[in-house]
């Protein structure tokens, strides 16, 4: 089936469009966009945005391959961040994460099982001075132990519930 923005999301798109001089430059809030719709950059996606901004497919595949903020692949409604880097490895990042996917029942880059949350592992997510830290959806999390980390992600499951 072919990728189709609602009424509202095209307007949305027309009007990012107006906002720069190159319609190129209007790619990145597009793609965004149409992730919030779709929930990830299809290939469907991918040649509905070349078609609309007057690119190419690679111009657009380019971009959403190189920002990890895009999905290549379907995931679930919360998308669970660990940050791996140095400062929260050290303060206990490879401990959350290991919780997660022994919660979750899958390793970074699969979903849970019961289709709620997709764990994945970001290189930096900028709260050196916080860490460990999650970032859940556009939410971030900060100087996280277990305890609170689980609360965080009730919470969430419970927000699905509803």
């Amino acid at each position: 089936m072919a990728f189709v923005l609602s009424a509202d999301r095209d307007r949305q798109v027309d009007e990012i469009i107006a906002r720069y001089p190159e319609r190129r430059a209007a790619l990145i809030p597009v793609l965004w966009l149409c992730q919030r719709q779709n929930g990830w950059i299809s290939e469907d996606v991918i040649g509905w945005v070349a078609n609309r901004l007057e690119l190419s497919t690679a111009q657009v595949q380019g971009v959403v391959t190189f920002y990890t903020m895009f999905h290549q692949h379907p995931v679930a409604k919360n998308v669970v961040w660990v940050c791996r880097t140095l400062s929260c490895d050290l303060r206990g990042a490879k401990v959350i994460q290991e919780h997660l996917e022994d919660r979750f029942g899958c390793h970074a880059g699969g979903t849970s099982q019961d289709g709620k949350f997709t764990l994945l592992k970001a290189e930096c997510l900028a709260a050196c001075g916080q860490a460990p830290m999650v970032q859940i959806n556009d939410d971030y999390f900060e100087n996280l132990d277990l305890e609170q980390l689980d609360r965080i992600i009730d919470e969430h499951a419970a927000k699905e519930a509803r």
